[in-house]
């Protein structure tokens, strides 16, 4: 048994010094009016990453102003669209570091008004042409949205501040300083998805760091993954944080619940959403759960490979011995073994998989054939 448990202690070694990435974030806003030219409350303005994909969506409140803050740097066409239909749409705009980039939606104005005052609502002011073609009211209006648009912009560097604060906080696992600046922005914005994300991971980063707060501290993190959820309910790498989130926290049967919610959402990524669950199961000592993860992960993708070997050395720690010392392997643990084998003949852990089939007493298939290697087209010859 010695010989078995080596190979499940040593399985998720490299697992241990995986650590997160984050990138820089940017923002846009802007204002949507209607037909007569008034603020329009909840139209929704999709955007859509062009250069990495990447989806995201907000709507505008009841001054027509609609913002995202957390947006990863890059391309995006931008729509909006209103009861359901596509009404204007930004094809390649580029967000930028530092104060917001502005992009307003006028359904009323032409595409030439809306070039013109587009313009004027980023510099804050009128050309001679355009204060000419305005009437007083107009003018008033023009200056009032100034004025608010200013106190907005105030509001929004604010947020973007205590925003990327809290994320520098988090990549250097200051654990209470980015707690302390994402719940500051959390509560300038409290429809801001990438805020209640970050803050949900940093509230986990402080449970693994505190175990004698754990308990506490992980039901914080739970209610800011959910209030994310709430925001991107379609988001299935959510989905997937807070299954392993739930899972450090031993609530498994939840972790499952919403892992199979990632998978409905992102069928592709189905299997290494639960071969992700299953190694960090097994980091943690979880070892029951662990199989029963991988399990489900080469049910999902049975091409999987990796997720066949840690399915047979998962089960290889089950083996038991009989009455004349022989070692019994678990139904399933060689089948797996052999599986990764004819996946990856040359994989990282090939010679590992054959050694465990030896020692759980059977013989390693000699019979595989590399799935890279050209196929042979040309017919056997016949015997005579």
């Amino acid at each position: 048994m010695s010989l078995i448990k080596s190979f499940t202690l040593t399985a998720f070694a490299a697992l241990l010094l995986s650590v997160p990435a984050f990138s820089q974030t940017s923002a846009i806003e802007g204002m949507v009016k209607d037909e007569q030219g008034k603020p329009l409350k909840d139209a929704v303005i999709n955007f859509d990453r062009t250069d990495i994909k990447g989806h995201y969506t907000v709507k505008s409140d009841k001054k027509g102003h609609y913002g995202h803050y957390g947006l990863p740097l890059g391309t995006y066409d931008i729509s909006c669209v209103v009861d359901g239909k596509t009404r204007d749409t930004a094809k390649g705009f580029r967000s930028g570091l530092g104060e917001p980039k502005v992009l307003n939606f006028d359904l009323h104005a032409t595409a030439e008004q809306q070039q013109s005052l587009q313009k004027a609502a980023e510099t804050g002011t009128l050309s001679k042409e355009q204060e000419r073609g305005m009437s007083k009211e107009q003018k008033e209006a023009f200056d009032k949205q100034a004025k608010a648009r200013e106190a907005q912009l105030a509001k929004n560097k604010a947020l973007n501040d205590a925003f990327q604060t809290g994320k520098t906080a988090l990549e250097a696992k200051q654990w209470d300083a980015a707690i302390e600046s994402l719940t500051k922005a959390s509560e300038m914005d409290a429809k801001q998805g990438a805020v209640w994300s970050a803050l949900a991971d940093a509230y986990v980063g402080k449970a693994q760091a505190t175990p004698a707060e754990a308990a506490a501290t992980y039901d914080k993190a739970f209610d800011a993954f959910k209030k994310a959820l709430e925001l991107s309910p379609t988001d299935a790498g959510l989905f997937n944080n807070y299954a392993l989130a739930l899972a450090k926290d031993k609530k498994i049967d939840d972790a499952k619940t919403n892992l199979a919610k990632a998978a409905e959402l992102d069928p592709p990524g189905a299997g290494k959403y639960y071969y992700n669950l299953g190694a960090l199961l097994v980091n943690s000592g979880q070892n029951d759960a662990a199989t029963d993860t991988f399990k489900k992960a080469i049910e999902l993708d049975p091409t999987y490979a990796d997720a066949q070997y840690q399915y047979g050395v998962a089960l290889s720690g089950r083996a038991t011995t009989d009455a004349k010392g022989n070692v019994v392997a678990p139904p399933g643990a060689v089948e797996a073994l052999q599986k990764y084998l004819e996946l990856k003949p040359d994989g990282v852990n090939a010679q590992s998989a054959k050694d465990m089939i030896t020692a759980l007493g059977s013989t390693v298939s000699t019979s595989y054939v590399n799935p890279n290697a050209p196929k042979n087209t040309k017919a056997a010859p016949k015997k005579k």
